[in-house]
């Protein structure tokens, strides 16, 4: 009798264990083209320097943060202020903190000139 209630706790223990693990999906790549900015400058969204982006969807502009080196990366040069460039597609995984919208960037291509 001993013998079977250790079993069956080691059981029980066993598949609370796998129920615990978490199966999520890793995080895909999405592709975002839009207006970038810089965050602190022109939206006045982040205490420092920082980049943005502006995508339209739908009706409504959702704007994502660059988790990058903000103004130490070279097209920060061209949105400090009040500038923008338009047309550009960045490449990533989304997320969000403290209920902003986050781009971790793979890719950011700025359009031709």
């Amino acid at each position: 009798m001993i013998r079977s209630t250790f079993t069956a706790i080691a059981v029980a223990l066993g598949v609370g264990t796998f129920a615990g693990l978490s199966l999520a999906e890793p995080e895909k790549e999405v592709k975002l083209t839009g207006t970038l900015m810089c965050g602190k400058c022109s939206l006045k969204m982040t205490p420092k320097c920082s980049n943005a982006l502006q995508v339209k969807d739908g009706d409504k502009v959702v704007t994502y943060i660059l988790d990058d080196k903000g103004n130490g990366e070279t097209y920060h040069e061209g949105v400090c202020g009040d500038g923008k460039i338009e047309g550009v597609v960045v490449t990533g995984t989304v997320t969000e903190k403290d209920g902003k919208k986050m781009v971790k960037a793979s890719k950011v291509e700025l359009p031709k000139k």
